[in-house]
């Protein structure tokens, strides 16, 4: 895959796949059926009947590989300015908080690179280099985490009680009637 969580073909497995559909082609030309070639080329019978349309319309060369789709909007380079400039924090770039927001980043592209980015577009181009949604824990600036750590060993077991109760319980779902 191109990237870490999927969303496209490194070259090489581009090449591979235009091998296989080249293959094919040549069995084609040599009278196979579509259930033979694909079956030899371990593919679905779809894809082959694809295939052969594509060369019994343009031949060989309806079979190449026709490249990526599109070129991305941030290049690897550019993309690492962008981290550098996410690393910096929001603060820095004239937020009052910590907290990054898909409307935030598409902002610093905008300033930073004079590009335009829809917000799913921003969440798949960061997905796909490894970054995650993550919402920051709320926590009171004056926390003590020892206290916090006493009182849940100290006077939380006590405030729960014990496990076991003192009388044996009833697994009927009705009570008896008290005498």
């Amino acid at each position: 895959m191109r990237y870490p969580q999927g969303g496209g073909l490194t070259p090489e497995r581009q090449a591979f796949r235009e091998r296989i559909r080249l293959e094919a082609a040549e069995r084609f030309a040599a009278g196979a059926s579509n259930a033979e070639v694909a079956k030899d080329l371990r593919v679905s019978v779809r894809s082959v009947q694809r295939w052969r349309r594509d060369w019994h319309d343009a031949g060989t060369e309806g079979l190449r590989s026709a490249g990526p789709a599109s070129r991305p909007k941030l290049s690897e380079a550019l993309f690492t300015v962008l981290e550098q400039e996410l690393a910096k924090g929001p603060v820095a770039h004239g937020w009052p908080d910590q907290t990054w927001t898909l409307s935030r980043i598409k902002t610093v592209i905008g300033r930073r690179f004079h590009k335009s980015m829809t917000l799913s577009a921003i969440a798949r181009m960061l997905h796909r280099h490894g970054f995650s949604h993550q919402v920051p824990a709320r926590r009171a600036v004056e926390r003590d985490e020892q206290a916090v750590a006493g009182w849940v060993k100290e006077t939380w077991p006590q405030v729960e009680g014990p496990w076991r109760r003192s009388t044996p319980g009833c697994a009927s779902k009705t009570k008896p009637a008290s005498r």
